[in-house]
């Protein structure tokens, strides 16, 4: 199995409580709102919102994938972190067998915080993920991110 790992950090003045609440606790309705032409609707198919719950995300319009399906892996709200992995949808494209991503946010002395993301790519065989979708992929997250920076410090 080939594995492509990336990892990225993003500072913000959004304090880690407030911003583990909204985005992570709350994206649900929250990311929709803010950047529908991401993702259009979240729902839960099935749990709880805690480790095991499936959820839908159905993107927007012009996105060039449908929808996925994601299972949260872990929810730790003492320590502000989330993991969860890809379990279906057509993002899910040859030569990809499956993605993990862990999220988790450092406070900073500054009040704000520190976006750490871990993205794990597994492919079948011995394939690696081409940079240029690597950088692709960054980019959108970062984009998505600051979209909804922007919403929580102007609210």
């Amino acid at each position: 199995m080939g594995v492509t790992t990336y990892d990225m950090e993003v500072e913000t003045a959004v304090p880690a409580a407030k911003l583990y609440q909204s985005f992570i606790l709350d994206g649900d309705t929250l990311i929709p709102k803010v950047v529908p032409q991401a993702m259009k609707s979240i729902e839960i198919l099935e749990g709880d919102g805690g480790a095991g719950t499936i959820k839908l995300i159905t993107f927007g319009e012009g996105n060039q994938f449908k929808s996925v399906k994601h299972k949260i892996d872990e929810v730790d709200k003492d320590n502000m972190s989330y993991s969860y992995s890809i379990i279906e949808g057509d993002v899910l494209v040859d030569p990809l067998e499956s993605i993990s991503y862990h999220i988790k946010l450092v406070p900073t002395d500054q009040g704000g915080c520190i976006l750490k993301h871990k993205s794990i790519y597994t492919c079948k065989g011995d394939v690696k993920i081409a940079e240029e979708d690597i950088k692709n992929g960054k980019e959108k997250a970062q984009g998505l991110f600051k979209a909804i920076e922007a919403y929580l410090l102007a609210n």
